[in-house]
């Protein structure tokens, strides 16, 4: 199968909630302004703030990325071919980056298609994302060294997953903001080709409500590692921190087989984690 159909973990979702462009730019800004492409910050060492747009462009076939791609903080919103407002599988992506590429300062609003695919190391850094469509990214290289760098940015109102890691190597996450969402990093539970992956979280603030932030099989040898995270508006603690499952190469559901630190697969203690 090629990357585009292949299967994916856990890929299944709630009802599509219909939303408008309007909308949510009446509630997107809680920060500064980014005119620059400087990463917003809210204070000294937080999840940046939610920036204003400058601007919007339609996008109506794939942007591919060699090299670095500077949005200039646009909104970038599908149309045409990717302007379904549907959560579908298989759709394609609004970025496509090839091994090694950078994409920076840039909003995906809605309709966001399939958001990012990463197709090798990439680096994301200052993206975010108004309303996650399938996935916000999906990082998808196929060699173990391969190196997934998320700074800055974040995402909301995503049904399912934000970040959907099929391929190979280690994916780090730091100084990322996420509000309203299902999972934040999974590790492909039933992808029909199977690899060792490793999350690092550093420096995340995640906004209930919110199902969990990290999903590892370790029956594969995952491993992820959370450090300096921030909980904003779970005083119950229903969002589960880090998830331990065992996946195959079947297509079937993986089962969950375990969920808190283990020193193992889920790598954390309490102190590294904050409530707010």
């Amino acid at each position: 199968m090629t990357p585009r159909t292949q299967r994916r973990g856990e890929h299944r979702r709630r009802p599509t909630r219909r939303r408008t462009v309007g909308a949510l730019v009446a509630t997107a800004v809680t920060g500064a302004v980014v005119a620059t492409g400087a990463v917003p910050t809210s204070s000294a060492g937080a999840a940046p703030a939610w920036p204003d747009p400058e601007g919007n462009k339609p996008v109506s076939s794939t942007i591919e990325v060699s090299g670095t791609y500077d949005g200039g903080m646009k909104r970038f919103h599908g149309s045409g071919g990717l302007g379904g407002d549907g959560q579908d599988e298989g759709q394609d992506p609004i970025f496509e980056l090839k091994d090694g590429a950078v994409l920076k300062n840039a909003v995906i609003g809605s309709p966001a298609a399939d958001g990012v695919h990463c197709l090798g190391s990439c680096t994301l850094q200052n993206v975010w994302w108004e309303e996650v469509g399938e996935d916000a990214a999906s990082f998808k290289g196929t060699s173990s060294s391969a190196r997934y760098t998320v700074t800055g940015g974040g995402a909301r109102k995503a049904d399912d997953k934000v970040f959907q890691f099929n391929g190979a190597g280690t994916l780090t996450v730091s100084g990322f903001r996420v509000a309203d969402f299902g999972k934040l990093v999974r590790s492909c539970g039933n992808c029909r080709k199977q690899y060792t992956r490793h999350v690092v979280l550093d420096g995340v603030t995640a906004t209930a409500p919110g199902k969990s932030l990290v999903g590892v099989n370790g029956n594969y040898g995952d491993t992820a590692t959370l450090r300096n995270v921030t909980v904003v508006g779970d005083p119950g603690k229903k969002i589960k921190l880090c998830e331990r499952y065992r996946g195959n190469s079947s297509g079937k559901e993986p089962s969950r087989t375990g969920t808190g630190p283990d020193g193992r697969h889920c790598r954390y203690s309490a102190s590294d984690v904050t409530y707010e």
